[in-house]
C-alpha cells in the first residue's frame, strides 16, 4: 500500500479539512507540521507553485488545495463516500462547495481589519450565511449531506470551530442562533460526529494562536 502524507498547519481550517477526510475514509497516514513563517524545502518541493498547506502525498503523487484533495481522497478510497451516486446531487454539492470556498475569504477579511473594510465584509459574510441558511440546509436536515457528512460540510466545516473564537476576538457576533438556527443546528450536529469531534484544534491553544495573529495583521503597515 502507498503512504500517505499531510503536510499541515496545527491551526489551519484547510488542513483539517483534509483531516476530516483522511479520518472519516480510515486512511492511515503521517501527519508533517510546517512553520509557514519559515517554509521548509519539504513544502517548497511538493507546492513550488503556490508554497501553501496543506499538501497531500499519496505515493509519487503530490495533490494541493484543500477541496482538491478532499475529492482525490474520495475517489481514490471507496470507504464512507462524501458525494453521492446521483449525477445531479453531486453537481449540486460541487457548486455548494464552491460557493463556500469563494465566499469564505469575506470572514477572513473580518478577522483581519478593522473600519469600512471589516464593516464591508460583515455585510458580505453575513449575506453568504443567509444565503446557505435558506437554500442549502433543510428545516429536517442533520447535515448537508443529509445523515452523513458529504462535500459540502466538510467545506463549511471551518465555521463549526473557528468562528467562535474570531467572533470573540473581534468582538461581533456573525452566528446568531436566531438569525441563523439551521447553521447552528447543524454546528452542533457536525461536531457531535466522532471523526470531526476526536479531530479539532485545542480551542484556548488557537484562541491565543488567532488573538496574537491579528495582532501582528493590524500591527504591520
Amino acid at each position: 500500500m502507498e503512504t500517505v502524507k499531510l503536510i499541515g498547519t496545527p491551526f489551519s481550517f484547510f488542513t483539517y479539512r483534509v483531516i476530516w477526510a483522511l479520518k472519516l475514509k480510515g486512511i492511515n497516514y503521517e501527519y508533517i507540521d510546517e512553520d509557514m513563517s519559515k517554509k521548509s524545502p519539504l513544502l517548497v518541493q511538493y507546492n513550488p507553485i503556490h508554497k501553501k498547506v496543506p499538501v497531500l502525498i499519496h505515493g509519487d503523487k503530490t495533490i494541493c488545495e484543500s477541496m482538491v484533495i478532499v475529492e482525490y481522497i474520495n475517489e481514490t478510497w471507496q470507504l464512507n463516500p462524501l458525494l453521492s451516486t446521483d449525477s445531479y446531487e453531486r453537481a449540486t454539492s460541487r457548486f455548494w462547495a464552491k460557493y463556500i470556498e469563494e465566499k469564505s475569504h469575506n470572514t477572513w477579511n473580518v478577522f483581519c481589519n478593522t473600519g469600512e473594510k471589516q464593516q464591508n465584509a460583515i455585510k458580505e459574510s453575513l449575506e453568504m450565511f443567509k444565503t446557505i441558511e435558506e437554500n442549502v440546509l433543510g428545516e429536517n436536515n442533520i447535515l448537508f449531506g443529509g445523515e452523513n457528512i458529504g462535500l459540502v460540510d466538510i467545506a463549511f466545516g471551518g465555521y463549526s470551530h473557528w468562528m467562535e473564537i474570531i467572533e470573540e476576538i473581534v468582538g461581533v457576533k456573525l452566528l446568531d442562533p436566531h438569525n441563523f438556527p439551521r447553521i447552528n443546528k447543524w454546528i452542533k450536529n457536525f461536531k457531535e460526529v466522532k471523526a470531526i469531534k476526536d479531530n479539532l484544534p485545542n480551542r484556548d491553544e488557537m484562541f491565543v494562536y488567532m488573538k496574537n495573529a491579528r495582532e501582528r495583521m493590524l500591527a504591520s503597515p
